[in-house]
């Protein structure tokens, strides 16, 4: 008899195990975010910084934003400022993070600004932010705007307009492996931290893009007899001498396989001694065949005092101090 009672309350647990374990993964799957709930969740957002209405968008209750690394309370910043969305509009997602991006132009009443908007769902609810902004008149590499003057940060959004990123779906023969796209991606950064291009998997005249402004120029082919490129000066071009002395905070927070596009972030710090300013970016990676093709960035000049990129695992890791009285 106490065996056929033991037996019973094994049967009884187990199936009250079973239970809670298929409830979990029906929870799970409830709460994950797909690609089109990822597309959904964005565009929700973008529609309610749009409308000045933070309530309009799926927020966690410890949602956190930055703008140029700055925290941004719910509904100041581009809640504000940012009244439609601009010419060039493109969406990227990664279903395995649960993260969404935008890159392109927006608007801000009259004016434009180039930008990478960076997002993490987590159980349906938004739970970061992070905003690139390139605006006219923004500091540069060369200081300050000055009148009759380039932009000192390239800031081009007609040039990016007539020049966008692709917008393409890659048909599934044509798609890397997760892996492959993350290696590509840090090859990148390695060929700028080692001075030296041939570390970098990049096509022959691969394009960089900075906010807006095409600052490689692939040079005459090879001869008139000849179909082979030669390049002048391409996304590997000139790493030895490149007034970088590291790239730090390197982040990878969205793979989008289905596009062949990776979102890398990171700062540039420059050689000691330099007189330019360091730099922190958003690049967005556009691979084909296992292979850099080109790559579009939103990138701004912190001050020296600013620590960025201020999200983790780097919080804040770079700020410049101040030289110590002596």
């Amino acid at each position: 008899m106490a065996g056929r009672y033991s037996r019973l309350i094994a049967c009884a647990l187990f199936a009250a195990l079973t239970g809670a374990h298929a409830s979990l993964a029906a929870a799970q799957v409830k709460d994950n975010c797909d690609r089109g709930c990822l597309r959904t969740t964005l565009d929700q957002y973008l529609r309610a910084v749009i409308a000045h209405d933070p309530s309009a968008a799926p927020l966690f209750v410890g949602f956190r934003q930055t703008e140029n690394a700055i925290n941004i309370p719910r509904g100041e910043g581009v809640w504000k400022t940012v009244t439609g969305l601009g010419k060039v509009q493109r969406r990227f997602f990664d279903a395995v993070t649960g993260q969404a991006g935008y890159y392109g132009v927006v608007e801000e009443g009259t004016a434009l600004a180039i930008v990478t908007v960076r997002v993490r769902v987590e159980q349906r609810r938004i739970t970061e932010a992070e905003w690139f902004l390139a605006r006219a008149g923004d500091p540069g590499l060369r200081g300050p705007a000055r009148a009759g003057q380039p932009p000192p940060n390239l800031f081009n959004p007609d040039a990016l307009t007539a020049s966008p990123p692709p917008d393409r779906t890659l048909p599934p023969p044509k798609r890397m492996p997760r892996d492959v796209l993350l290696a590509v991606t840090n090859s990148y950064f390695d060929g700028i931290t080692s001075h030296d291009g041939s570390v970098i998997m990049a096509h022959p005249g691969c394009s960089r893009i900075e906010n807006g402004t095409l600052v490689t120029v692939p040079g005459p082919s090879g001869g008139p007899n000849s179909n082979t490129p030669v390049v002048d000066r391409d996304c590997a071009f000139g790493l030895k001498t490149f007034d970088v002395a590291m790239v730090v905070g390197r982040r990878l927070p969205l793979v989008d396989e289905e596009a062949g596009v990776v979102l890398g972030l990171a700062i540039f710090i420059r050689r000691p001694g330099s007189a330019t300013p360091r730099n922190v970016f958003s690049e967005w990676f556009f691979i084909d065949d296992n292979k850099i093709r080109s790559i579009y960035t939103a990138m701004f000049y912190p001050g020296p005092d600013l620590a960025v990129p201020n999200w983790p695992p780097y919080e804040g890791h770079w700020p410049l101090p101040a030289p110590v009285p002596r």
